[in-house]
């Protein structure tokens, strides 16, 4: 609901980005979870870090190579622009969505919501369900369908790692490369040098 309001209703990205993480840190304090913040720092299988990180690394270079096959909007910058990101605000909202973002992401989709299954489960889809909103009328349904696959995968390959080892650090360090990769290809494609 804070994703919705604050893109459709309020139509500011900070909005809709300030009130999900209220949202999900008001859940964290009503639900008072079992998980200590240690599980951010325990050690991880390294191949698999190096390898995630190098896989979600790869996010934004796609998107920009394969801006015209995925049916980017021809107005996105100025659909984003009405969102409030435009000129020094970029490089703040940059910053925070690539630090701030994947530590409460993480925390809330994998630990709190998060299953032992090995297989898929609904959690998957709802993470990456909620997305349809960020990408809607900026991109194909076509794309928007891949959105949907590509994230129902991550997340359920990020749930698989914190099940294994029992830490948040592949998936929080991966899923930040992720996302300051695809902001920045958003940046590029809209401020073209």
């Amino acid at each position: 609901m804070a994703v919705w309001a604050g893109l459709f209703m309020f139509k500011n990205a900070w909005a809709a980005l300030l009130g999900f993480h209220a949202a999900i840190l008001l859940v964290i304090f009503l639900r008072r979870p079992q998980h200590s913040f240690s599980i951010f720092f325990q050690n991880a299988n390294k191949k698999l870090f190096f390898f995630t990180v190098l896989l979600c690394s790869l996010s934004g270079l796609s998107l920009y190579i394969l801006r015209n096959f995925l049916g980017i909007a021809s107005d996105l910058r100025a659909q984003l622009a009405d969102l409030g990101l435009h000129d020094n605000i970029w490089i703040w909202f940059i910053s925070y969505f690539s630090i701030i973002n994947p530590l409460l992401e993480e925390y809330f989709w994998r630990a709190m919501l998060g299953s032992d299954t090995r297989s898929f489960y609904l959690g998957d889809l709802i993470y990456a369900g909620y997305h349809i909103m960020v990408v809607w009328n900026k991109t194909s349904p076509m794309s928007i369908a891949l959105v949907i696959l590509a994230l129902t995968f991550i997340g359920w390959f990020w749930r698989q790692l914190y099940r294994k080892d029992g830490s948040l650090l592949t998936p929080v360090i991966s899923h930040a490369v992720a996302d300051l990769s695809i902001l920045l290809a958003a940046f590029f494609m809209v401020n073209p040098r």
